[in-house]
């Protein structure tokens, strides 16, 4: 069957952090939720926007159960921070949702001393996944839900200059580091399958939507081409949200599935379940990657 929101139940009882909440697929994410009754926790970088944006779903659902707090990916100490914040005041996580991100900036490393994209799309999240874990694992039928992209398909890793240190391509850095949230999710659900825990982890891609991820394109692109292709192969990004929520809301979903959009080479349309890469399926790269993840942000967890 295929998702339909209307057709979700009401959850009260579930909490959801949703990651980069106050704008685009995030905020529609964080929207979408608050209908369900779920408590969103928006876990955001500008707390002034997350404000905002909170203020923008209350006053379409005054019930919202929805709460701002400060998480900014570029720093793992604002990693640990919320964590602890959460941990301290919640004894239960139903939903992780993995979604904030950027798209092809100009090269940056950040206080941690990795380039941007890697560390905010990936590494961040995979350290705040294992700080929650306890949460999420003592929480019945929980899922924690990585955000990839379709520019997954022709990246690869490199491992040996995996900061881009040597050269910096924001098109290569960006597809490298979408590759590894989805090696992430897909490695993250083999390991908790192997613990016997209820939890799983699931990926999902937006197709083609027209966020603020796409502040970093070329003026001329945003100005002449993005008007004339949009209506070709982009959604909203209510739709583009769709398959995060299939993934984290849809019924008989089982853990380690990728979902996106099941339209024309993947771009737009209904959420359905969407194959990947080879390299993302590859066990061994994905044995490495979590090694190479855990020794950068100095945090071990399911081994």
């Amino acid at each position: 069957m295929d998702f339909d929101l209307k057709n979700i139940p009401d959850q009260p009882q579930r909490v959801a952090i949703v990651t980069g909440a106050n704008s685009g697929l995030g905020f529609e994410t964080a929207h979408a939720l608050c209908q369900k009754q779920i408590r969103v926790i928006m876990a955001c970088r500008n707390l002034a926007k997350a404000e905002k944006a909170k203020k923008q779903i209350c006053d379409k659902i005054p019930e919202a159960k929805i709460e701002t707090s400060l998480l900014d990916l570029a720093s793992l100490n604002s990693v640990r921070a919320f964590a602890k914040m959460y941990s301290t005041k919640y004894d239960r996580l139903d939903l992780l949702i993995n979604n904030a991100g950027v798209m092809m900036p100009p090269y940056k490393v950040t206080e941690d001393g990795y380039e941007l994209q890697f560390q905010a799309n990936y590494l961040s999240h995979f350290l705040l996944t294992g700080l929650l874990l306890p949460l999420l694992t003592k929480t019945a039928c929980s899922r924690v839900v990585s955000l990839s992209s379709k520019a997954h398909e022709e990246a690869t890793i490199d491992f040996e200059d995996l900061q881009c240190a040597h050269h910096y391509s924001k098109w290569k850095a960006y597809g490298q580091s979408k590759l590894v949230c989805l090696i992430f999710a897909k490695e993250l659900n083999r390991r908790l399958h192997k613990t016997g825990a209820t939890t799983i982890a699931l990926a999902a891609h937006p197709g083609i939507s027209n966020t603020g991820l796409f502040r970093y394109f070329p003026k001329w692109f945003n100005a002449v081409l993005s008007p004339l292709l949009a209506p070709l192969i982009t959604h909203s990004p209510k739709n583009a949200a769709k398959p995060t929520l299939n993934a984290a809301l849809g019924q008989n979903v089982t853990g380690g599935v990728y979902y996106g959009p099941s339209g024309f080479m993947g771009f737009k349309g209904a959420p359905g379940k969407v194959d990947s890469s080879e390299v993302s399926k590859d066990e061994e790269i994905a044995k490495r990657l979590w090694e190479v993840s855990e020794e950068l942000v100095e945090f071990r967890y399911l081994n």
